[in-house]
């Protein structure tokens, strides 16, 4: 079961992926973290999905990280008298609150938040960004727009209000509900969905604890002005790309994206690269060639993960959704240019005495002939920061702690092994060896870097580092601590 690439690729579930035989094909097809998205499917369904993949974890022996998707608000329109109205351009349009069936002039807009908010010449949204209003007057209770695209409206379609900071909780009593369920259940990871402001990861954090990592889906505009601030008080960041290119011009997501990559490379937290990444792959059995540039251009770029949504969830072929992600990333990580690009974009961080340590197992890795840096930690962040380094060579994070291990299934390059607690750093260096040739990185006098913290057990005491042979009988050979 050894992935013959760093990247990660996290796979939605969904009717297409509901049953133990599919989503154990999923996974060793390349799937490292399972999305289950909380817009779809009763608790019924999340819970027994849930139960599958730690079914498959314990049959493998290898650990799973399972993601949580929560729906955020979801802000739509009302419903019209023949079902839909088309809207010309240059014509008015006005959103009320007021529940009477809208027609081809009005229709209901049922959030008196958005009207709070909203100031002459800002831009409302509609049905993914294919009809576009500015609004010309506004009210407590209304908005007179022009049509600036106009097309057909239908019934309760998303509305998306790209210049405004609107009065929301990123958690509606909905994702409340859901995320006091998915705790009880054994999540790993939050997606918490409609994140403009610091305080909206906080106010989460004070409701998860340290139950879950929480990570932030970068998708509205005031988002992105604000991320460096979002970031800080993140596990990690989702650069969800559909909503965000539906609020800003498209031709700026992939600067941004770019951007949002290297910021999370630099803080060693992981990001995920998601939305329409093969799309076509929904109803055909081969993705198009943008669609296979689009992930090798993530990839390239360094993005610990990169997503299936519908793919995996609910198109025709999930298997082969995952393996073309595989497969890519193992070409892509093949080549040359890769690890320049990689190397060239790499952002020094010396600090603490762990940065140090990593960053000297990094360049003795790649001066010599090392098979794996294997790294002892409690809480994940010695695996992190090693991650950060983006080395040559395999990552092996060893920890007693499953919740640890399946948290860093997410993070790039990192292979995860539960490991009985140690207490002398012989004994650790006989646990990495002993892993490393479990999982065929090494043999025999094969070396490997072994990175601990002295005195065992505490986090953030990383402060030691060892090459060792991958042989006992020579680890014992040696002289005594």
């Amino acid at each position: 079961m050894r992935r013959l690439r760093n990247l990660k690729v996290v796979a939605t579930l969904g009717p297409a992926s509901d049953d133990y035989d599919m989503i154990r094909k999923l996974f060793e097809a390349g799937a490292d973290v399972f999305r289950l998205n909380m817009s779809h499917g009763a608790h019924e369904e999340i819970a027994r999905r849930h139960a599958i993949i730690r079914q498959i974890e314990q049959d493998t022996g290898r650990p799973i990280a399972i993601l949580a998707d929560l729906q955020g608000p979801k802000l739509r329109c009302g419903v019209f008298a023949n079902g839909a109205a088309d809207l010309e351009d240059g014509q008015e349009f006005r959103l009320d609150l007021d529940p009477t069936p809208g027609e081809a002039h009005r229709v209901q807009l049922p959030h008196p938040e958005i009207f709070a908010a909203l100031e002459p010449g800002a831009s409302l949204l509609v049905n993914d960004g294919k009809i576009r209003l500015k609004v010309r007057e506004c009210g407590p209770d209304f908005a007179n727009c022009e049509v600036v695209v106009g097309g057909t409206i239908s019934n309760r379609k998303g509305v998306n209000v790209p210049d405004v900071v609107l009065p929301l909780a990123a958690l509606s009593d909905k994702d409340r509900r859901d995320l006091a369920f998915v705790l009880e259940l054994g999540i790993d990871w939050i997606a918490l969905s409609f994140v403009q402001r610091p305080e909206d990861v906080t106010e989460a954090r004070a409701i998860v604890g340290d139950r879950a990592a929480i990570l932030s889906k970068i998708e509205k505009p005031a988002a992105v002005k604000c991320f460096d601030e979002i970031l800080a008080v993140s596990d990690g960041i989702m650069v969800a790309r559909g909503d965000l290119g539906v609020e800003i011009p498209v031709q700026n997501v992939p600067p941004i994206q770019k951007r949002l990559v290297r910021a999370c490379r630099s803080a060693a937290k992981p990001v995920i690269v998601a939305t329409q990444m093969l799309e076509s792959m929904i109803e055909s059995p081969m993705p198009t060639r943008a669609e296979v540039s689009d992930v090798a251009t993530a990839i390239y770029e360094g993005a610990d993960a990169v997503m299936l949504s519908a793919e995996s969830a609910a198109g025709q072929y999930p298997i082969e959704a995952v393996t073309t992600m595989n497969n890519v990333a193992i070409e892509v990580e093949s080549d040359p240019t890769y690890r320049t690009i990689i190397e060239s974009s790499r952002q020094a961080s010396r600090t603490t005495i762990a940065d140090g340590i990593v960053a000297a197992a990094r360049e003795i890795a790649e001066t010599t002939d090392i098979k794996a840096i294997c790294c002892f930690t409690e809480s994940g962040t010695t695996a992190l920061k090693t991650a950060r380094e983006r080395p040559r060579v395999p990552i092996l994070a060893l920890t007693p702690y499953a919740a640890t291990a399946r948290r860093l299934c997410l993070s790039w390059g990192i292979n995860c092994y539960f490991n009985d607690k140690v207490e002398r750093f012989k004994m650790a260096v006989v646990s990495a060896a002993r892993a490393a040739r479990a999982g065929g990185y090494g043999d025999g006098e094969d070396r490997i870097i072994v990175i601990a913290g002295l005195p065992f057990n505490i986090p953030g005491s990383t402060n030691i580092l060892r090459v060792a042979p991958c042989e006992e009988r020579l680890i014992f050979n040696v002289e005594p601590e």
